[in-house]
C-alpha cells in the first residue's frame, strides 16, 4: 500500500425529531461534527441527506470547509433527520469537486462517503464498467458505492448489502452510506480505519472520533474489526459480515465540547503547550494501590509472562518514535532488559527476531497508525506480548494488542504533537517501573522516589510556561527568517534534540536536524558557518558530569566556527553562560525526568517562529493528525 497521511472526518446521523427542529436537524448536526473534526485535515468536504419521503439530496466541494457552507448557503438542501458527512484527504484523485465525498449511485438513491483506500478497486471498476456503470469520478471511493448498489439491487437490504460489499473490497476502509428507499437508517462498516457510534435518546451518531457528536452525547460504543453497524433513531444493530449479532462495548467519554475549543490561546498548539502540566498528572494519576505499590489496571498479562521477558521493542512513528527513545534509557537503567526502538514502518519489512519472550510496546497517539497496527499484528503473530500507549480510548491499537496503558492527555486536536508526547514518555516510564517493580529490579522505596520525582515535573512545567516563554518567544521573533537550525544532545537530550527538529520542520517548513552531539566532529559540524543557529541540550552537571563537559565542548567547537548558539540548561548551570549566545533555563530534576521539561521550550520556539513567519501552527501543510493506511 501507498504511505499517505490521511484521517478523514466521518459523521452519520438519525433522528426521529420532526425536521423542522432547527436545534436537532440532520445538516446542522452533520456540519457541526464535521467542523469539529477539521483538525485531521482535509481538501473537500460534502454532505449527503435522506428527507422522510424518501428523497436523497447532496452537496459537497473541494477547499476549505466555508467552501461546502457557502455552497449550501446558495443552494439550500431539503429539511431532514437522515445524514451523513465527509472531509475528505486526496489519495484516489486530485481535491476537485467531483472527487469529494459523499459519491451517488443506485441513479442518485444512494450516497456513500469513504474513509482510507480500497486497493482491488481497479480489479472491481473494470468488471463495473463491463456492466455497464458510469464513473464520473477518479476514486475509489465511487467504485464501493457502486459495487453497493449493486449488492442492494439484490438484496433489497442496504443492510444487507454493506456486509456483502464489505466482504468484497480488500484494504482500509470505513464506509457510511445512506438510501433513499430508507429513510431514518445509516449503515456502515470499518476495517482497519476509525469509527465509533454515540448513542443519544431518540436519535444516534456515528463518527470517525467521538468529537463528532460530543455536543449531543458522551456514551459511545465501539466498533470492531469488519463489523457493520445500523443506525435508526431507536436501535443501534452490529453484526459482522455474515450477519452475526455483535455486542459493541459501551464506554462514557470523559471531555466535553469546550476541552476542544481553544480555551482563550491563539491556537490549538498553544492551549495543548499550555495543558501539558495537568496532561502529566493525569497519566499519573491512580497508579499506586493502597499500600503504595504501583498498579497498571489495564496491564491484562500474566506476570510470569512478564518476568520471563528478555527483550522489548518498542514500535511507533514520528513524535511517538522520539518518546520511545526517550523511554530506552529508563527502561534499561531501571529493568535492566534490553529495548529497541524500532520505527513501525521498518518493523515488519525486515524480518524481526521476535519470540514469545519479546516484550512489543506499540506507542500511538491516536491508536489509529496504520503503520503500527500491522507492526502489531506481525509481533503477535510471532508470538509476541504487545502493550499499547495510547492516548484514544477503544482505538484499533489497544483493542488489538494484549494490554493497554492510557495516557489520559486528552483529546489533541493541533496535527503537531505536543502534550501526547509527553504523556507518552510519562506511560512508558510508569511501564519500565512497574516491570522494574515485578522483577525485583526496584525497591519499593526506590520506585516511590521516582514516582515522586515524577510527580513533581507539573508544577516544573508550570514553571517553564510561566517564567521562559516571553523569552522563547522574543527568540522566534529574531529568528524568523532562519533557513536553518540545528540541535545538539546527548543521552536523553539525544531525542529531545530529533524531537525539537521535528517541530520546527512540521511547523516552520524550515531545514532543521537533530543530532546526537558526540557525532557533530564525525560530519555534521560541516554544516556549520558564520550565524548559523545552533540548538543545544546540555545535560544536568549533578547527573551526568562527564557528558555535561562533552557537551560544554561541543557548544565551544561549534561557536568557534560563527555559530549563533541557543542553550536549553539546568537551573544553576552558570558554566555555560560563557560559550552560549542565550541560556534558557529549565528547573533542575534527575536526569531521566530532564525530557519532561527540555522539550517545552522547543514546542514554544518552533511554534512562535511559525506564528512570527505568518503559518497555520494547528494545521501544517501536507500533514493530517494521523496516518491512517500504509
Amino acid at each position: 500500500m501507498r504511505k499517505i497521511s490521511l484521517m478523514c472526518g466521518i459523521v452519520g446521523y438519525v433522528s426521529k425529531a420532526p425536521v423542522d427542529n432547527a436545534d436537532h436537524s440532520a445538516l446542522d448536526v452533520v456540519l457541526g461534527g464535521l467542523k469539529r473534526l477539521e483538525y485531521r485535515g482535509y481538501d473537500s468536504a460534502g454532505v449527503a441527506l435522506v428527507t422522510p419521503d424518501g428523497q436523497l439530496a447532496s452537496a459537497k466541494k473541494a477547499g476549505k470547509f466555508s467552501a461546502l457552507t457557502e455552497e449550501i448557503e446558495a443552494n439550500p438542501l431539503p429539511a431532514a433527520q437522515t445524514g451523513i458527512g465527509h472531509t475528505r484527504w486526496a489519495t484516489h484523485g486530485g481535491p476537485t469537486d467531483l472527487n469529494a465525498h459523499p459519491h451517488l449511485a443506485h441513479g442518485g438513491k444512494l450516497a456513500l462517503i469513504h474513509n482510507g483506500i480500497i486497493e482491488n478497486f481497479a480489479h472491481l471498476k473494470k468488471d463495473l464498467v463491463a456492466e455497464g456503470v458510469e464513473f464520473l469520478s477518479e476514486t475509489d471511493t465511487e467504485v464501493a458505492a457502486a459495487q453497493l448498489a449493486k449488492n442492494y439491487k439484490v438484496t433489497g437490504d442496504l443492510t444487507a448489502a454493506m456486509r456483502k460489499t464489505a466482504t468484497e473490497l480488500e484494504g482500509a476502509f470505513t464506509l457510511l452510506a445512506v438510501h433513499a428507499d430508507a429513510p431514518g437508517q445509516v449503515v456502515a462498516a470499518r476495517r482497519n480505519s476509525p469509527l465509533v457510534i454515540g448513542l443519544g435518546e431518540g436519535e444516534n451518531f456515528l463518527g470517525s472520533d467521538v468529537a463528532a457528536f460530543i455536543d449531543y452525547t458522551r456514551t459511545a460504543v465501539e466498533i470492531g474489526q469488519d463489523e457493520v453497524v445500523t443506525i435508526t433513531p431507536e436501535t443501534v444493530t452490529i453484526t459482522d459480515t455474515e450477519g452475526n449479532s455483535v455486542e459493541g462495548e459501551q464506554f462514557e467519554v470523559d471531555w466535553d465540547t469546550a476541552s476542544a475549543e481553544k480555551g482563550g490561546f491563539a491556537s490549538f498548539m498553544d492551549k495543548e503547550i499550555h495543558d501539558q502540566p495537568q496532561a502529566v498528572a493525569d497519566t499519573l494519576l491512580g497508579r499506586l494501590d493502597t499500600e503504595g505499590r504501583l498498579t497498571l489496571d489495564e496491564m491484562h498479562i500474566d506476570e510470569n509472562v512478564l518476568k520471563s521477558v528478555d527483550k522489548i521493542v518498542v514500535i511507533a512513528c514520528g513524535t511517538a518514535a522520539y518518546a520511545g527513545q526517550v523511554a530506552k534509557y529508563a527502561i534499561e537503567h531501571w529493568c535492566r532488559i534490553p529495548t529497541e526502538v524500532e520505527l513501525a514502518h521498518e518493523f515488519r519489512y525486515r524480518d524481526p527476531v521476535v519470540t514469545e519472550k519479546t516484550l512489543v510496546v506499540a506507542i500511538s497517539q491516536s491508536g489509529e497508525t496504520m503503520d503500527t497496527i500491522m507492526a502489531v499484528r506481525h509481533a503477535r503473530q510471532q508470538g509476541a506480548k504487545v502493550i499499547a500507549i495510547c492516548n484514544t480510548f477503544g482505538s484499533t491499537i489497544p483493542r488489538e494488542s494484549d494490554a493497554a496503558l492510557y495516557t489520559h492527555a486528552g483529546p489533541e486536536i493541533a496535527v503537531a504533537s505536543t502534550k501526547a508526547f509527553l504523556s507518552q514518555v510519562v506511560a512508558c516510564y510508569l511501564l519500565g517501573l512497574y516491570l522494574a517493580q515485578l522483577r525485583g529490579n526496584k525497591f519499593r522505596d526506590e520506585i516511590g522516589t521516582i514516582l515522586g520525582e515524577l510527580q513533581s515535573i507539573p508544577e516544573k512545567i508550570q514553571h517553564i510556561l510561566d517564567e521562559t516563554k516571553s523569552q522563547v518567544l522574543a527568540l522566534a521573533d529574531r529568528n524568523q527568517d532562519v533557513g536553518s537550525v540545528l540541535f545538539l544532545g546527548r543521552h536523553v537530550g539525544y531525542p529531545v534534540a530529533m524531537e525539537g527538529a521535528l517541530k520546527l520542520k512540521e511547523l516552520a517548513y524550515i531545514h532543521a536536524e537533530g543530532f546526537a552531539a558526540g557525532e557533530l566532529k564525525h560530519g555534521p559540524i560541516a554544516l556549520i558557518d558564520d550565524g548559523q543557529l545552533v540548538i543545544i541540550v546540555v545535560p544536568s552537571k549533578r547527573g551526568r558530569d562527564s557528558l555535561h563537559a562533552k557537551v560544554i565542548s561541543n557548544i565551544q567547537e561549534v561557536r568557534a566556527r560563527g555559530a549563533n548558539t541557543v542553550v536549553i540548561a539546568e537551573e544553576g548551570d552558570e558554566e555555560v553562560d560563557q560559550f552560549a549566545s542565550e541560556v534558557i533555563y529549565v528547573p533542575e530534576t534527575t536526569t531521566l525526568m530532564a525530557p519532561l521539561l527540555t522539550t517545552v521550550p522547543l514546542q514554544i520556539f518552533a511554534m512562535e517562529l511559525a506564528t512570527a513567519k505568518g503559518l497555520d501552527v494547528d494545521q501544517p501543510r501536507n500533514l493530517a493528525k494521523s496516518v491512517t493506511v500504509e
